[in-house]
């Protein structure tokens, strides 16, 4: 079974090279396509997320030629060979089924990945990548992440990255009752922030983002102000805090645009949080004073209490995890070896399909029954036992034993006189 997994997370690699891995939902169907097209790849499908990106393949070599795939994508020369984990057969499925319930997360037991693998899982389909063995994982991997949240409470008071953000605003920063809320982008995690921040009791709530429409929908459901992102200078200034989450490939927020910010300000202090991968805020705003910046990575401090709350139930999560692991290869395996079986039953469907329209048509052209029946079992025959036989004549020139014992136990010697009573 030559299932692996490969690939770089939070906890292999920082944000600064997980965000040049990153693949872009419009670039995974290129992307899946070069990987098909390696001629050991049968089948693959690529998850890429802000904490993650990772191959899951069915493929015919040890991984190094979808570890070589993968290390062309940084930009800065890094050898991305030496920040890489990577999984064979039984430990690439305990790694997908751990991923799909949220116990390889930055937020133990978030509940967002579980969609983000789904989301991997149809981008494959969609883009003819997706084969019967793989389906058959991922399937299985979203039934054991509803398992492990229906019979734990790893997913009790679910916690995301968003969250956690909120939650960092709250403790580190003025009260939110008294603070105006910059919200950049419209995806899943703005719309967890701008929920998070309603429930907070945000005083003032402003949501810009690319396509104003995506805005002005989420701002009317949280009861905020929708701004271009055009406009983002403009405002830039009001926000106390300011968290973004898009999808672009390069910083949206540069320092001269903070720094004017702080000006008008009059050097009142912002707290920015950037939760995109790529990072949407550039690294240098880091540097001005007055202005606290944190990133993804960032957050693993503020997450812990999360982590030690969760730990019992990630326990028995992890406890499901392996029994449907082993119960997967087994049942994998045992596919396995039915395939010759399958192969043997296909074979002999063909050659009867084909015998019986031979004898059909020549019964129509008037030929005697009797006769077509005697043509009809003649070509079975024959197209049954070719291939056994030349197999059978070629072991023992080869003096194969292993075949000519193999036929003997298939078709073990009787009597001429032998017969049922």
């Amino acid at each position: 079974m030559p299932l692996h997994v490969l690939g770089i997370n939070h906890q292999t690699a920082p944000v600064s090279l997980r965000e040049q891995v990153a693949f872009a939902p419009e670039t995974l169907g290129p992307a899946l396509a070069s990987l098909r097209a390696l001629p050991q790849v049968h089948e693959a499908v690529l998850l890429s997320t802000c904490n993650r990106t990772e191959l899951y393949a069915h493929a015919d070599d040890d991984g190094q030629a979808l570890a070589d795939w993968l290390a062309t994508h940084p930009r800065d020369g890094h050898d991305l060979h030496a920040y890489l984990y990577r999984h064979c057969d039984a430990d690439a499925v305990r790694h997908l089924f751990r991923v799909a319930s949220g116990l390889d997360s930055l937020v133990l037991g978030e509940p967002q990945i579980l969609g983000q693998v789904k989301q991997a899982w149809a981008a494959s389909r969609e883009a003819g990548a997706l084969g019967g063995q793989l389906d058959r994982l991922f399937q299985q991997a979203f039934a054991t992440a509803k398992r492990t949240r229906t019979d734990t409470r790893i997913g009790a008071n679910p916690v995301s990255v968003a969250s956690v953000a909120v939650r960092l605003a709250q403790d580190s920063f003025a009260r939110l009752s008294d603070s105006s809320v910059l919200l950049i982008g419209a995806g899943e995690t703005i719309e967890l922030a701008a929920r998070h921040l309603v429930e907070a009791r945000t005083q003032r709530l402003l949501i810009a983002n690319r396509t104003l429409a995506h805005a002005q929908e989420l701002a009317s459901r949280h009861g905020g102000i929708a701004l271009p992102l055009a406009e983002l200078d403009k405002h830039l200034f009001e926000a106390d805090i300011v968290i973004s989450a898009t999808a672009a490939r390069t910083p949206i927020l540069h320092r001269p645009q903070v720094e004017h910010a702080l000006r008008l300000r009059k050097h009142r202090p912002m707290l920015l949080l950037d939760l995109a991968v790529p990072r949407d805020i550039d690294q240098a705003v880091s540097g001005l004073r007055d202005v606290f910046l944190y990133t993804v990575d960032d957050l693993e401090r503020a997450i812990e209490d999360n982590r030690r709350s969760r730990r019992e139930a990630a326990g028995q999560a992890e406890a499901i995890i392996e029994l449907q692991t082993a119960r997967f290869i087994e049942q994998w395996q045992a596919s396995s070896r039915q395939q010759p079986l399958l192969r043997l039953r296909a074979h002999g469907d063909a050659a009867r399909a084909e015998a019986l329209a031979k004898a059909r048509a020549q019964l129509a052209a008037g030929m005697p029954p009797e006769q077509a029946l005697d043509l009809l079992a003649h070509t079975l025959t024959n197209r049954l036992l070719h291939a056994p036989t030349v197999a059978l004549r070629e072991a023992a020139l080869t003096g194969d034993g292993d075949l000519a014992r193999a036929a003997e136990r298939m078709f073990p010697a009787t009597d001429a006189g032998d017969t049922d009573a």
